[in-house]
């Protein structure tokens, strides 16, 4: 069996192993317009929400240039805005991070003069692996509320916390089963499967899974080769043996760390 083939058959086990809880399979998924408009519909309860745009990989930056890579960004025929992430980790989840994202989804849609209440409605979705809740609930949904009277400040801004551990009947419980799957055959709804089947079974799908797939390996290695670039206890030929990229790749990192540093 060739070097290339065992590359290959590592390739298309992953690839049958993945779920659309796993991040870069979840996004090229969803990449599909209709895949974003059944994933909204049903968790918003609205079979006649109608998306107009999705993009994923979104990137937002705040006044200051730290910024935040959405998983999918949509956006509805009302202008209602939408960021769904998919988080496999407890870490990744936090409240604090979904109130960064809905504060860069209204500073990212304004403009110098605009009225305060043309800033869209905005939702944040969260869809967690775990409960990360705690409370054994499928779905949360926060707005913010006078606490002495139970008073609704209606400014638009919602977040909710999706528990793909809850499967059951219902209509969000059976979205979450697919969520969990691993194959197109097993899950209820049609437009997923149907997307899922196209990466798993179909030639040309596959294709850009295993190109998809080594670009997020290529990443991984680099991002090592930075943290032990940063560190400064190894050689930079040690380097590049142990994150198994090319000396001159390690070369030009040594140089962009040095130039970070430098400003």
């Amino acid at each position: 069996m060739s070097k290339e083939m065992t590359k290959h058959e590592r390739n298309m086990d992953r690839i049958a192993r993945m779920r659309l809880l796993d991040d870069g399979f979840m996004k090229k998924v969803f990449e599909d317009k209709d895949c974003t408009q059944l994933l909204l519909q049903v968790i918003m309860g609205k079979t006649d929400l109608t998306v107009e745009s999705v993009q994923t990989e979104y990137t937002v930056k705040n006044l200051q240039g730290r910024g935040a890579r959405l998983d999918v960004y949509a956006s509805d025929s009302k202008g209602v805005l939408y960021n769904v992430e998919v988080q496999r980790e407890d870490k990744g989840a936090v409240p604090k991070r979904a109130r960064y994202n809905s504060s860069l989804l209204d500073a990212n849609v304004t403009e110098p003069g605009d009225e305060y209440e043309k800033l869209p409605e905005s939702y944040v979705i969260f869809i967690t692996e775990k409960d990360v809740l705690c409370h054994n609930e499928q779905i949360y949904c926060f707005e913010r509320i006078c606490r002495e009277h139970d008073l609704r400040l209606n400014d638009g801004s919602h977040i909710i916390y999706v528990n793909a551990a809850k499967q059951n009947a219902t209509p969000i419980g059976q979205l979450m089963w697919d969520f969990s799957c691993t194959k197109a055959e097993d899950m209820h709804y049609g437009v997923l499967a149907e997307r899922v089947r196209y990466f798993k079974e179909d030639k040309e799908g596959i294709s850009k899974m295993c190109k998809i797939w080594e670009e997020v390996l290529e990443e991984g290695k680099i991002e090592t080769a930075k943290r032990m670039i940063a560190k400064g206890k190894m050689s930079l030929e040690d380097i590049a043996e142990y994150s198994d990229l090319p000396i001159k790749k390690i070369q030009e990192l040594a140089k962009e760390c040095q130039q970070v540093l430098a400003n």
